[in-house]
């Protein structure tokens, strides 16, 4: 008994102890003991990306789920809060390892950092795709999956570039958001600033008030005059659930028909909930970016 016990405490000396993680975010920086074995997230694009990464999630969102991450609907999910606001009461009663949210959910960092180490994995809408390479490179290095997120990243990289090359010389772009029955533009800061910022499409119009998520009212008369090339289309109705086709017949009519994008059939309806719920996701992302190279790649 003795030579056993002297043997299991010679392994236990030589095991290396499990080193610790500090994780630089955008509220600060906490530290893990070791690679997180529980994980609860509030914010679909993380969860998507560590989808993405083959990372195991405990705890989702209790609504908005995106179709092609409807698994994390089912029973075997802990349902820690909404897109907003967190179930604290359920997050105490988790015993995780870690919390993620991200812009929606941010303001509840200070509290929940309080029950449980909370980082704050905020995309960054002037640089999606920056801010998407850099979750990704971070999460990676969180959950020990360098070597996929480097491929996540380039395989990234290269759905940009060929975009941007086909989008080269194709003309200008305006891009809109549609709620109620009503019309916003979003621009080079937005959450589609990435079809401006990373993949070259001019702006019709570049001082855009976009910090809510109607975007800056317009009209149609205003997408008459601005006459874009090119019309990118979120659907906010869809993307939270309403309506899936109201964009389609709020700009069905005589103004919008005469623009330039409308008669060369250059209107893209991106993914509503991909564009609105989902859109620093590398699936959402990547999706969107394969989605307009195709129509864009087609055009004359």
């Amino acid at each position: 008994m003795r030579a056993v016990l002297s043997v299991c405490l010679s392994i236990m000396l030589a095991m290396p102890a499990a080193a610790e993680i500090t994780v630089t975010h955008r509220q600060g920086e906490v530290t893990l003991p070791a690679v997180p074995q529980k994980v609860l997230v509030l914010d679909w694009a993380t969860i998507d990306n560590l989808d993405a990464l083959g990372v195991a999630v405990a705890g989702v969102p209790g609504g908005n789920v995106p179709d092609y991450l409807s698994k994390y609907a089912g029973d075997d999910y802990l349902k820690v809060g909404s897109l907003f606001e967190p179930d604290f009461e359920t997050v105490a009663g988790a015993e995780a390892d870690l919390m993620i949210v991200a812009a929606r959910s941010r303001e509840a960092q200070p509290q929940l950092n309080q029950i449980l180490p909370t980082v704050d994995l905020s995309g960054d809408n002037t640089d999606m795709i920056g801010s998407l390479k850099a979750n990704l490179t971070e999460l990676g290095a969180i959950f020990g999956k360098e070597d996929r997120a480097a491929e996540l990243v380039a395989e990234l990289d290269a759905k940009v570039e060929r975009l941007r090359d086909a989008a080269a010389g194709k003309g200008n772009a305006l891009t809109l958001v549609t709620n109620g029955g009503k019309i916003g533009v979003y621009g080079p800061g937005s959450r589609t600033g990435w079809l401006h910022s990373a993949i070259g499409f001019p702006a019709v119009k570049e001082n855009v008030d976009d910090r809510t998520h109607t975007g800056d009212g317009a009209s149609f008369e205003y997408i008459l005059e601005s006459n874009p090339d090119w019309l990118f289309v979120v659907d906010r109705d869809a993307g939270v659930g309403g309506d899936t086709g109201a964009a389609r017949a709020l700009l069905d009519n005589e103004l919008v028909r005469q623009t330039t994008a409308w008669q060369k059939d250059q209107v893209v309806y991106l993914e509503p909930t991909r564009a609105y719920i989902v859109m620093n996701g590398y699936t959402a992302l990547t999706s969107l970016l394969d989605q307009v190279y195709e129509k864009v790649a087609a055009a004359e």
